[in-house]
């Protein structure tokens, strides 16, 4: 394992780095190694991965959006064959179209009267679900292989056959499946159904996970940014595939600073909807802030150094509003009561409408340090941190009075903490 543990931190190492090196004062640097919260949360972290691969104690599934935030971690304690394993199941229950599940689940977990499953022949271990509202599957499992690789210098994935494909053309098919079923040709953008920023809840009846008749098509950042990046990382894991996949990022990251950035307000709009809003007329949705979307913009290249301290100026400007803990806050100001039939997106403030999410708070605080906003990302990480050691472990999100919800030993938690506390430490080195 050790040397998985040197590539993993050269890979995390790497995150910290734009056009120019990165560096660090004196006193900040003593300040971070001195740090109480830095080795509890990171063995914590380590702890928690040991326990499986599952999103969390309130989940049976492994979910790849979980999954491809918390590789880095997952590499620490387990081989990499078990890694690639588990990254191989979501290839073989890829959909007939090229589509690629939410997450799996062992068959024999699965009730007589649960229905809303997929199964494959490839793969006749498990389950397969998924939430049809996102628009980040395909995306979340390009950026995992990417990572694989990088972690553990193992290319041989991208040429494991899985049925009648290899990896590397099952890979393409996913982002095909994109272009075919999620992209409008109208603005040049990937398209998902109205959710909360990086939600998977829409505020028509029922669940609200599932597109239906009831569904209003919308195009947003968090959607397009993850489309970015997994471009970004295929095509310097398939160097072959630059001459397709080169032309269509360029315009999609165009199209998103044309579309969807508002320049006037220096933020990004929630949705640009297709077939209408689901929202009353006299609704301000633009008054709205996405903290999760914005950071996969940053992570994307789609914001400049300037616009990313814009960016967190604003973020720690609405967090003091909303009396939020951290900039984990997913959204502000929420949307109203009632918005959305679900109520565990009720009332405001709760789960994906106002919670929380360190799950996302800690990847801001990746690209603070990314883009050399080192002062500010130690600043803000801590209410992340501290929240670990007073709760002794990870939880899904936080209410606005700082209180535990959701899943408890969430690896999605530890995961992107685990990657921002190395990324720290590298820099004190």
């Amino acid at each position: 394992m050790k040397k998985i543990f040197s590539s993993a931190m050269a890979f995390a190492f790497a995150l910290t780095l734009t056009a120019q090196q990165q560096t660090i004062d004196k006193k900040l640097s003593e300040k971070i190694k001195n740090d109480p919260y830095i080795p509890f949360v990171k063995d914590k972290a380590l702890e928690v991965m040991k326990t499986g691969v599952n999103a969390g104690d309130g989940y049976r599934e492994v979910w790849i959006r979980d999954y491809n935030t918390f590789i880095e971690l997952a590499v620490q304690v387990s081989k990499k064959e078990a890694i690639k394993e588990n990254l191989l199941v979501f290839f073989r229950m890829q959909g007939e179209d090229g589509n690629i599940i939410d997450g799996y689940t062992p068959k024999e977990q699965i009730g007589a009267g649960e229905t809303d499953f997929s199964y494959s022949k490839l793969e006749p271990r498990y389950a397969a679900h998924k939430n049809t509202v996102e628009t980040d599957q395909e995306t979340s499992l390009v950026q995992a292989v990417y990572k694989y690789i990088e972690l553990t210098g193992d290319k041989s994935i991208l040429t494991e056959k899985v049925g009648d494909k290899t990896v590397a053309k099952r890979l393409e098919w996913a982002m095909e499946f994109l272009m075919k079923n999620r992209y409008s040709k109208k603005y040049g953008l990937i398209t998902g159904a109205t959710t909360a920023d990086w939600g998977d809840v829409q505020p028509e009846h029922g669940w609200g996970v599932d597109l239906d008749k009831n569904t209003h098509f919308a195009i947003d950042i968090y959607d397009n940014a993850m489309f970015i990046v997994a471009l970004n990382n295929m095509m310097e894991m398939l160097p072959s595939t630059k001459n397709k996949w080169q032309k269509i990022r360029k315009e999609v990251a165009k199209n998103t600073r044309t579309y969807l950035w508002d320049s006037k307000k220096q933020k990004f709009i929630p949705h640009l909807y297709l077939n209408g809003s689901p929202f009353p007329a006299d609704f301000d949705e633009n008054n709205i802030f996405y903290f999760g979307g914005t950071t996969v913009a940053m992570e994307a290249g789609l914001l400049s150094r300037e616009e990313v301290k814009a960016s967190l100026d604003e973020m720690v400007k609405r967090v003091k509003e909303a009396g939020a803990p951290s900039i984990g806050l997913t959204l502000y100001p929420p949307y109203p009561n009632g918005f959305f039939v679900n109520k565990i997106m009720n009332p405001e403030y709760s789960y994906q409408n106002g919670g929380d999410w360190t799950w996302f708070g800690a990847r801001t605080i990746q690209q603070l340090i990314k883009y050399g906003y080192i002062e500010e990302a130690y600043r803000e990480v801590q209410p992340m941190l501290k929240r670990v050691k007073d709760n002794n472990g990870f939880y899904e999100w936080y209410s606005i009075k700082n209180e535990p919800r959701g899943s408890g030993t969430f690896r999605g938690e530890a995961g992107v903490l685990y990657t921002t506390i190395v990324m720290f430490e590298n820099l004190t080195k």
